[in-house]
């Protein structure tokens, strides 16, 4: 659980790694968030404006790499 915590990967990507279910880790992921969450100082005002932020251009970042390797698979096809 803690290599989720962490280092921030992706749950499915350790569990994976680890040979276990992916909804296995989560669960466990989510219980030690659950029986840890005091221990964590809460985010200030900025640092959630800043996380909402980082949060968004992760999310057009995916969008846009998603749309450039469907571009390269077309493009790579065409040519063949």
């Amino acid at each position: 659980m803690k290599m989720v915590v962490e280092t921030s990967r992706p749950i499915a990507q350790i569990a994976k790694e680890l040979g276990v279910h992916e909804a296995t880790l989560g669960n466990w992921v989510n219980a030690y968030r659950r029986e840890h969450s005091d221990d964590e100082p809460a985010l200030t005002v900025s640092e959630r404006a800043r996380l909402r932020e980082l949060e968004r251009e992760a999310r057009e970042l995916r969008m846009e790499n998603e749309f450039l390797k469907k571009a390269a698979a077309y493009f790579a096809k065409d040519h063949r």
